[in-house]
C-alpha cells in the first residue's frame, strides 16, 4: 500500500471504513460494477462524493478494497508445519456462505475488468498480486522443509489450480465452491501435482 493511500484512509475511523465497504458490496450485489456510481455510494453511506474520492481516489480502488476487506486476513502467517495443513487452514477461514457470496462478486468484477482497464489494474495490484505473493511464501516454506522438490514443474501453476477450482465450480457443476470441495480438490489434485502424498 502506498504512503499516499495510507494517509488518505487514515482520516476515517476503521468502523466507518468497514461501514462504507459493506455498503459498497451491497450496492455491487444489487446493481453490478458498471451501474455502481460514487454518487450512489455517497447517498447510501451519507458521505460526500468529495470525501470518497479523497479517501480512495476512484470507484475501482474503492470496490477492490471493499472486496479485500471481506477476506479473513492475510495467509502468509499461516504456518501449520505442512503444506496440506496450511492450505486446509486457509480454505477453512471462510464458511460456505461467505465463499459463495465472494465468488459471485469476484465473477462479476472479473467480467467487468475485461472492459475496464482501471478496474483490472486495481484488481491486480490490490487483490491478485498480494495474494499470489503470500501463496509463494507458503510454497517457499514447503520447499525449504523438503516437502516439495524445488524443480517440481507444477510449482509455477499452484495459484492457477486453486483459482481455477474456486472460480469454475459453478460453471462445471452448477454448485458454488465449498470447504469440502476445495479441501478434497487440494488432496486429489494440488498436492499430488506437487509430489506431496496426502494422508490416507
Amino acid at each position: 500500500m502506498s504512503d499516499t493511500a495510507t494517509s488518505r484512509r487514515s482520516r476515517i475511523t476503521p468502523e466507518r471504513e468497514a461501514e462504507l465497504y459493506r455498503a459498497v458490496l451491497d450496492l455491487l450485489r444489487e446493481v453490478g460494477y458498471d451501474a455502481l456510481t460514487m454518487d450512489a455510494v455517497a447517498a447510501r453511506t451519507r458521505s460526500s462524493k468529495a470525501t470518497l474520492y479523497r479517501q480512495w481516489g476512484g470507484k475501482a480502488e474503492l470496490v477492490v478494497r471493499a472486496m479485500h476487506s471481506q477476506k479473513p486476513g492475510g495467509i502468509a502467517d499461516v504456518d501449520t508445519g505442512s503444506l496440506r495443513g496450511d492450505l486446509h487452514t486457509i480454505i477453512g477461514r471462510e464458511d460456505d456462505c461467505d465463499m459463495a457470496q465472494n465468488v459471485a462478486l469476484m465473477r462479476a468484477l472479473s467480467m467487468a475488468a475485461h472492459q475496464n482497464d482501471e478496474l483490472r489494474q486495481a484488481l491486480r495490484e490490490l487483490l491478485v498480486e498480494p495474494e499470489v505473493d503470500e501463496f509463494r511464501r507458503i510454497i517457499g516454506r514447503a520447499v525449504d522443509r523438503g516437502e516439495i522438490r524445488p524443480d517440481t514443474p507444477a510449482l509455477n501453476y499452484i495459484v492457477h489450480m486453486l483459482i481455477g477450482a474456486f472460480a469454475t465450480r459453478m460453471l462445471v457443476d452448477e454448485q458454488p465452491p465449498t470447504q469440502a470441495f476445495l479441501m478434497s480438490y487440494i488432496d486429489a489434485v494440488v498436492l499430488p501435482a506437487l509430489g506431496v502424498s496426502p494422508p490416507r
